[in-house]
């Protein structure tokens, strides 16, 4: 089978698991791009992205450039003379770039395209409900996510999974799709095909802190696909007033019942033993939580944090 020189464009973990299915295969990765380093945290500690530790372990030659147009960058890449470049969890590229290679540059995406183009596919999956998602590799073109598609794999949503565990599920599946689509392209097997056109397809867009805020005023399903959509990140959250103090609390989890209770949504009842929240036609039953301050536990840890549960609200 004819291998292809392959430079491989991204930075976090989804990313590292296909530029490592990729390697190991019979193509050749010849360069790998990901972002600049960082400092972070209290120690303004230098980090680098999951992409690049892998490269460097496996002596992949590494670019970081500030600007994807910098015509040094350009240069550096065009002499690697790669056939094809792969894209996953990126940044926007320049039409320069894209273009470079001779096959083009793929991208993978985790959802079933045209539904769900934008930064956050796998949360609003789970956050709408959805029985089935996938993962797409398609052609890069000038707009967002819209160019034609090589090969789309389907893959169900399990009863209750939460954005992390459907992440880590859709890692391995589009890695092993990212090989397929390099092996049908290297044999001319593929042929690419425009997206369908759909009226109105579900969108994924950016999630924005102000975006995580549960509404208790919501259906019970509705509220729990929410929580599970935003877990483990970004996580939706709530305010508790204790006493005449406000704290965030991030929701990872937990249960709800349909009940005809008569109470205003988002009244608390909160006790030693019992945490309930409720909902417009029910109750919610947080499980797993993270008060500001403090580290996520389950609901008993934190119940027992507590001794006045009186002075305890929730907060608009």
């Amino acid at each position: 089978m004819k291998s292809l020189k392959v430079v491989f464009l991204g930075t976090p973990e989804f990313a590292k698991t296909s530029l490592e299915a990729i390697h190991q295969s019979h193509h050749n990765v010849v360069g790998v791009v990901t972002v600049a380093d960082k400092a972070s945290g209290r120690g303004q500690k230098i980090n680098q992205s999951a992409v690049k530790v892998y490269a460097a372990e496996n002596n992949i030659p590494v670019f970081q450039p500030e600007k994807l147009r910098n015509p040094e960058f350009l240069e550096e890449l065009r002499k690697l003379d790669a056939d094809v470049f792969v894209v996953v969890a990126f940044r926007m590229m320049p039409k320069v770039l894209f273009e470079m290679p001779k096959m083009g540059t793929f991208n993978l995406h985790a959802s079933l395209l045209p539904d769900y183009r934008g930064a956050a596919p796998i949360n609003y999956a789970v956050i709408n409900g959805e029985e089935k998602t996938g993962a797409t590799t398609f052609f890069i073109n000038e707009k967002i996510d819209e160019g034609n598609i090589l090969l789309q794999n389907e893959i169900e949503v399990l009863l209750d999974e939460n954005a992390g565990s459907l992440h880590d599920r859709l890692m391995e599946m589009g890695s092993k799709l990212v090989v397929k689509t390099l092996d049908g392209l290297a044999e001319g097997t593929i042929e690419e095909r425009p997206q369908p056109e759909v009226e109105h397809p579900k969108n994924a867009y950016k999630i924005f802190k102000e975006d995580t805020k549960i509404n208790w005023n919501a259906p019970s399903k509705i509220i729990h696909q929410f929580i599970l959509g935003m877990s483990p990140y970004p996580a939706a959250f709530t305010t508790l007033k204790i006493g005449e103090e406000e704290k965030g609390l991030k929701i990872f989890g937990g249960k709800f019942e349909i009940s005809n209770h008569g109470k205003l949504s988002g009244t608390l009842d909160i006790s030693k033993n019992e945490f309930k929240i409720y909902t417009e036609d029910g109750i919610y039953y947080p499980q797993e939580l993270q008060l500001e301050g403090k580290k996520r536990m389950n609901v008993k840890d934190f119940l027992n944090g507590f001794r006045n549960f009186d002075e305890i609200t929730l907060q608009d």
